[in-house]
């Protein structure tokens, strides 16, 4: 029962997010309680709150692996398997540790350079006998959409055939969700450079400069935020896997 689970919560939450793993056990992963990193609203979040959160998202996803988790064929879903998901788990591990933390810090350099997207083609690249593919996919950053979730993305895709299927659906709005994480925190860490400006108003902040603290808190929440979706889109990515696969593993 969806009760039973939710109580399986830890009842204390610090800078972090929830991590659902494939038996439905749902617990906690936390900043050193020793970090420097400004408090954020996530760090005081009741219980009551987490629980209503925790609850939510276990609900997802028993709706996602109630569906049937089609592909095109098994040996379609082992060639995606062994293209994408590499770069997937390299990615994950790259956000659970060296962007963890820079955010923890506030290394606002590495948080840019991580979550950096390559740079356009140029007359250069053009001359190269790849068109400069290669060097600029070494520019992207660790966790950027080039690296990672475009990776997710293809993989998400190949879930479905003719039509695309509730599986497919989920998992690329846990990546619509990520995209939307990492270019927060590209914005937020050219702000705090002072490489970029405001514009329209950040995160609800104005048009105003936010402080860094500001920033930091934000970017904190975004941390949380993408955990969260990352761990919803190997819930159910790994849902249905055949057994030689090796199953996508949590933050």
């Amino acid at each position: 029962p969806l009760l039973v689970l939710v109580m399986k919560v830890l009842s204390k939450v610090s800078f972090g997010f929830l991590a659902v793993s494939y038996s439905c056990v749902v617990g906690a992963f936390q900043l050193s309680s020793g970090s420097d990193a400004p408090r954020s609203a996530a760090q005081v979040e009741s219980r009551k709150d987490f629980l209503s959160t925790s609850a939510s998202i276990i609900t997802g996803a028993v709706l996602v692996s109630s569906q049937p988790a089609y592909a095109r064929g098994r040996a379609t879903l082992e060639q995606a398997y062994d293209r994408y998901t590499p770069r997937i788990i390299e990615g994950g591990k790259f956000y659970k540790s060296e962007l963890y933390g820079a955010i923890s810090k506030g290394n606002w350099k590495a948080i840019q350079a991580a979550t950096a997207e390559p740079p356009k083609k140029s007359k250069e690249d053009r001359a190269l006998k790849d068109g400069g593919v290669a060097k600029r996919a070494a520019l992207a950053g660790e966790f950027s959409n080039a690296r990672v979730l475009s990776a997710m993305e293809l993989y998400a895709a190949t879930f479905s055939d003719s039509s695309i299927t509730p599986k497919t659906k989920a998992l690329k709005a846990e990546v619509e969700t990520l995209r939307e994480v990492v270019d927060g925190m590209n914005k937020a860490a050219k702000i705090a450079l002072g490489e970029e400006s405001v514009g329209g108003g950040l995160f609800g902040i104005g048009s105003k400069k936010p402080s860094t603290s500001e920033l930091s808190k934000q970017v904190q929440e975004l941390y949380i935020k993408g955990g969260n979706a990352y761990n919803a889109y190997v819930f159910a990515a790994n849902d249905g896997l055949p057994l030689q696969l090796n199953k996508l593993p949590f933050l």
